[in-house]
């Protein structure tokens, strides 16, 4: 009962004797309703003129004449003044009959069978039974008979019974095989599904399913193809993640390491000495940089879970951003131009404050001295935009799209006082996008860098 295939069989099964029961029960609704009392009432009138056509046309062999009529497929059993019964044709099953009913019958009184039967379905019209059948009375050389009669079922529609039976037999026989044959069918994309889930679970994501289909297997298959193309793509993301961090934290360890080994040789002069001690203590900031980076990343993955909303000014954000980093610009000559609309936005200010953090830190480390940073707000009544412009060296154009990437650095060979992690621009693409917004990256090398912020304005 667990497999799939064997439930759909065993209800289809189910659902078809359900329905033959269902429509046995209408059929027999309508036998009562519709059909008992013309079978009846028909029946009655073959017995009339059976009785009547012996009166009009008297014969002295009476035995014959019932005979007669029992050849044209009717049974018929009769009684005597005496009650003295006699059959004609194939016999009655039973031929208990209340002797009150013959006299009955006999006073001139009709019977009708389907009335007394109790039978409340269709088989009952079957019944091969005295009580099942129409009496009238006939008059013959001065007295009065009671005649019962009723047409022989099995002689009339054996053939039909039979033919019908096997009809139903091989319906049924016959259904069930296409059942069969069909299910297999329809569950074939699904096992195809699942051993496809297997190769997913176990790492091979080169599926080929049948995405043709129009129907709804169909759009289920497309739908399966794509999501193993993105669990594809997530799984090389994550490979190549966890490659560039174990990089980026082998790197600074590895000079670290170096440099500490260097320290323990004694034929060192003084200045040599402090200038590997800045390198430990730079590569040492390097890597609590890129742990608290990683660590943001982290939270803004789940971050949504307990986003906590709140109205701020803007503007004021930035400008305390531009206050917080005053002695990194200042110590690089470098002009601030502020351009500061007053601005209130709703978002999480922790997270929009690292947007402003990042970027700016950028334009400080890449602009040289001397150059100028350029913070812009500009809004209407659907969105806020920001714009942080720089004097920079710039962004070549090929570099330009990937720059919001995870561990992507656009200048293989930056200094080591410019190196970075990668991973500021992507933690600004990731909070902005969390805000519903969007960040755009213009560059000109040698030139400046542009970035804009678009935020929705709520």
């Amino acid at each position: 009962m667990k497999s799939l295939y064997v439930r759909i069989v065993l209800m289809t099964v189910v659902i078809v004797m359900v329905s033959a029961l269902f429509g046995f029960w209408m059929s027999n609704l309508y036998y009562q309703l519709h059909l008992k009392g013309y079978n009846e009432q028909k029946l009655y009138e073959i017995a009339t003129e059976t009785a009547q056509l012996y009166e009009r046309n008297p014969d002295p062999d009476l035995d014959a004449y019932f005979t007669s009529i029992a050849k044209l497929n009717y049974q018929l059993y009769v009684f005597d003044p005496q009650l003295q019964a006699k059959a004609f044709g194939d016999a009655f099953r039973e031929t208990d009959i209340p002797p009150e009913t013959v006299r009955q019958v006999q006073a001139g009184e009709a019977y009708r069978g389907a009335e007394h039967t109790g039978r409340l379905f269709v088989t009952g019209f079957f019944e091969n039974t005295l009580r099942n059948s129409v009496g009238v009375p006939l008059q013959a050389n001065g007295e009065t008979y009671a005649l019962f009669l009723r047409p022989n079922i099995e002689r009339m529609f054996g053939e039909v019974r039979v033919l019908f039976a096997r009809l139903l037999l091989f319906t049924f026989l016959f259904s069930l095989a296409l059942i069969l044959v069909s299910t297999r069918y329809l569950v074939k994309p699904l096992k195809l599904l699942t051993a496809a889930t297997k190769r997913i679970a176990e790492g091979d994501f080169a599926l080929e399913l049948d995405v043709a289909r129009q129907d709804e297997i169909g759009r289920l298959a497309r739908d399966f193809s794509r999501m193993a193309d993105s669990l594809r793509k997530l799984d090389q993301t994550r490979q190549e993640f966890v490659a560039n961090v174990s990089h980026e934290i082998q790197s600074p360890l590895t000079s670290i390491q170096g440099f500490s080994q260097a320290l323990r040789t004694e034929r060192m002069t003084e200045e040599e000495r402090e200038a590997y001690l800045q390198i430990i203590e730079t590569e040492s900031r390097r890597l609590s940089s890129l742990s608290k980076q990683l660590l943001t990343l982290a939270s803004l993955d789940h971050a949504e879970e307990a986003w906590e909303v709140s109205r701020f000014r803007l503007d004021e954000q930035i400008r305390d951003v531009v206050k917080s980093l005053q002695w990194q610009w200042s110590e690089g000559e470098l002009g601030i131009d502020l351009q500061l609309q007053p601005v209130t936005v709703s978002g999480q200010p922790h997270f929009l404050h690292l947007v402003w953090v990042n970027l700016l830190t950028n334009s400080i480390k890449f602009t040289p001295p001397g150059g100028e940073i350029r913070i812009v707000i500009g809004a209407d009544s659907r969105e806020v935009t920001v714009e942080i412009a720089d004097t920079g060296i710039g962004i070549a154009e090929e570099d330009l799209q990937n720059v919001f990437e995870r561990f992507y650095k656009a200048d293989k060979a930056r200094s080591r006082k410019l190196a970075g992690s990668g991973l500021g621009l992507a933690i600004v693409h990731k909070i902005v996008q969390m805000h519903g917004g969007s960040v755009e990256a213009a560059s000109e090398k040698g030139v400046g860098t542009s970035f804009k912020v678009r935020l929705p304005h709520l």
